[in-house]
């Protein structure tokens, strides 16, 4: 065990140090675009646009429009539109309109920390360029505004209504000796037209597309492993089709070869979009349907196989794949010898340095129907520290209305893991609560409700409103004051937002007040604004403008003057104009040499 965990911790330091060289790497390389990324769904009406993105990321977007970096811009389809946009690499966004909003859109490039790039603000800005009396740079002016050509995927239409079969057969055979991976999409797409049975001949083409996909490092890109994953994905649709048609055993083959091949790129590729993991995750889906479906033993049996071998060799070990190997094979377990080998292998890994809880669900369902209910419910009590068992134990015992085993199981839960897993313990106090609640036990509700709305960790319930519906409204001010001086006095970092909570629940305006006024940073403010601009417009005016000052004086560069002018627009909104004024004229005079934020400061 020693000598495993050595290597097992050389295996992570050796992943860690391959991903840091992969994040160098991939730096300084070029994204081939393949396909498109940033794809939302939230709609952005084209007449409020400013109103839903990000103020930095329409900044930036109209930066790229007003200096003619938006290219090529036209209908593709009806209502689709898609254009380049010149940045640090050329990304191609696309975007769907309808009923003047935008109701889809992605891009290319690989931004992902909103649901809206630069690149597609610079789109929008293009689109509504008429609508907002903007003007640009004529940089590659010929190119830029929306053409009203026909859009490609017509033009494409046309052309080949027009040509001959020949033509295009020799179109594809042209393509695919010039290019590997459109060579094995053709593949991929017609493999349902191949009789070819063998798991080795899936291996070989889905080892040509992990090639095509390296580069002279050794390293799959982000780019490339979006069109690996697609690749793939085509090969995992004709398995698919195998099996409406009845072809399991072809089907089957095919996913036995996405499992064994897609493993290993994952240690080599940038799969952040989940790309080729989710190869492997289509594989085991169908594996599943088949189980399902199909009634051939022959088949059953070599998908039985198939993941007691892998689970045995081990090599999704450490993956929530090797845990769904084993299940699928439960799941096609009929024989004795069968079960007696999963249970051994599930007796096997419980004795290894880590144990799956997993594995012993499905240890626990084999015993249900190899051994009957009473075993397993014995092995399931002799397991509680899964605390799967302990909630499937809490909720039998509900059912049978034994309260004094179910307040047992979670008291026992709480003791178990309060101090190494205090998150797991407050779920132990939640099901105590629930307990109470169906007893109607008051007290033991109001103790429950009070300490988790106090805790705070866990919201599996509104403890506030339970407390409130079971404390006597005479007592509920007193209740409510000692809750939040408890809450308080443990001076936890999130204790603010859940005192802050608990004012605007009992609309405590001037309470919320004070509070924002102990700590009034320019976020805060703006947090509980809507709650307080009612009462108090003018004092968080005066509380902004201070807070405002105070900002740039400790910040410079364009992303804080624009946070600052920001603030600045939201002084406004509260009817704070004069004074808006009037701190922008200070900072005119005060900070006169920067002309970044005499700029943003024009904008407001």
């Amino acid at each position: 065990d020693g000598h495993c965990l050595k290597f097992g911790a050389k295996v992570v330091i050796y992943r860690i140090g391959l991903s840091f060289f992969m994040c160098a790497v991939f730096a300084f390389r070029k994204f081939n675009t393949f396909a498109f990324s940033n794809n939302k769904t939230m709609q952005i009406p084209l007449d409020q646009f400013e109103q839903v993105i990000d103020e930095k990321i329409l900044q930036r977007g109209l930066t790229y429009f007003k200096k003619g970096q938006v290219h090529e811009l036209e209908e593709v389809s009806p209502n689709t539109y898609e254009a380049i946009v010149e940045g640090t690499e050329d990304y191609t966004v696309r975007l769907t309109v309808e009923n003047n909003v935008v109701t889809d859109y992605s891009c290319d490039c690989p931004y992902d920390l909103g649901p809206v790039c630069k690149h597609v603000a610079a789109v929008i800005f293009s689109l509504q360029e008429e609508e907002l009396g903007l003007t640009k740079k004529t940089k590659k002016a010929a190119k830029s505004g929306v053409k009203k050509s026909k859009s490609v995927a017509t033009q494409i239409d046309e052309l080949m209504d027009k040509a001959s079969i020949e033509e295009l057969k020799e179109l594809i055979r042209t393509e695919a000796k010039r290019n590997t991976l459109f060579c094995n999409h053709v593949l991929s797409y017609l493999e349902h037209y191949n009789d070819n049975l063998s798991k080795e001949f899936y291996q070989k083409q889905l080892r040509a597309l992990i090639r095509s996909a390296t580069d002279r490092y050794g390293l799959i890109d982000w780019n490339k492993a979006r069109a690996l994953g697609y690749a793939v994905d085509e090969l995992l649709d004709s398995a698919r089709k195998q099996i409406d048609h009845g072809n399991f055993e072809k089907a089957a083959a095919i996913c036995f070869a996405v499992m064994e091949e897609m493993l290993e790129p994952l240690n080599t590729a940038d799969d952040s979009n989940g790309d080729i993991s989710g190869c492997i995750d289509g594989a085991i889906n169908l594996l599943n349907d088949m189980a399902e479906m199909c009634e051939s033993k022959t088949v059953h049996k070599q998908i039985f196989n198939f993941c007691m071998d892998e689970f045995e060799k081990g090599r999704f070990d450490g993956w929530g794949w090797h845990t769904s190997l084993l299940s699928l094979a439960a799941n096609l377990a009929e024989t004795d010898a069968d079960f007696d080998l999963i249970l051994a292998l599930a007796e096997k890994k419980q004795k290894s340095y880590y144990y799956d809880e997993e594995v012993q669900m499905i240890k626990y369902g084999l015993l249900e129907r190899k051994k009957g209910q009473d075993v397993a419910d014995k092995f399931l009590e002799q397991n509680l520290d899964n605390p799967k068992f302990r909630r499937m134990a809490i909720e039998k015992a509900l059912e049978q209305k034994n309260y004094a085993k179910a307040v047992r199981l979670a008291e026992d839960g709480v003791k178990t893991d309060k101090k190494d897993k205090p998150g797991l313990a407050k779920e132990w106090y939640d099901w105590l609560l629930k307990i109470a609640q169906e007893q109607n036990d008051t007290p033991k509700i109001i103790e429950y409700a009070r300490y988790l709305l106090v805790d705070n960790f866990r919201n599996e319930q509104d403890y506030y409103q339970i407390l409130k519906e079971h404390v006597k409204p005479e007592d509920w001010d007193a209740v409510i004051n000692a809750i939040v001086h408890e809450i308080k006095a443990k001076r936890r970092w999130y204790d603010t937002g859940l005192v802050a909570t608990i004012y605007i629940r009992e609309e405590k305006w001037d309470k919320l007040w004070e509070m924002v006024k102990e700590n009034p940073t320019l976020s805060t403010i703006e947090q509980y604004e809507s709650y307080l601009s009612k009462h108090y417009a003018d004092e968080m005016v005066d509380l902004y403008a201070s807070q405002i000052l105070d900002y740039l004086n400790r910040n410079m560069g364009r992303d804080h003057y624009q946070t600052a002018c920001r603030y600045i627009r939201r002084m406004i909104k509260l009817g704070g104009k004069a004074k808006a004024d009037n701190l922008i004229a200070q900072f005119r005079t005060l900070y006169a040499k920067r002309p970044a934020l005499m700029q943003e400061l024009d904008r407001v």
